[in-house]
């Protein structure tokens, strides 16, 4: 898939997906949202907007009030490519956002996950 197909797509779509796969591995959707929060700067109000705005996701994280600057320490693979790799600053972000997710389905603790 190109990153433009990626940018383009709804995060009204991508939100439930996200969730859902924290989820399955009982976790929540507040758990979600922190890691959203904490990654992007957006407090729960402007996350909230961003959905019934029905933003696509370049644009969601375009608008992203403050990117952590500690984003930097996520590493790993996400979708076959490790992520401290990816040349391209917004999809890296995105990619961030995947890792994550990924780490919370995976039963890390928030303190680890949101590097603490």
């Amino acid at each position: 898939m190109n990153n433009q197909k990626v940018y383009q797509m709804k995060l009204s779509k991508i939100y439930p997906l996200l969730v859902q796969k924290a989820e399955k591995k009982n976790r929540t959707k507040q758990e979600v949202d922190q890691v959203i929060i904490w990654l992007t700067g957006y407090d729960q109000e402007g996350l909230e907007r961003q959905l019934q705005r029905d933003v696509d996701y370049g644009t969601f994280f375009e608008e992203a009030p403050h990117m952590n600057p500690q984003r930097s320490q996520i590493k790993g693979v996400v979708c076959g490519v490790r992520v401290e790799e990816i040349e391209e600053p917004l999809m890296r972000n995105i990619r961030y956002l995947d890792k994550l997710v990924d780490e919370l389905a995976k039963g890390w603790p928030l303190e680890r996950i949101l590097r603490r």
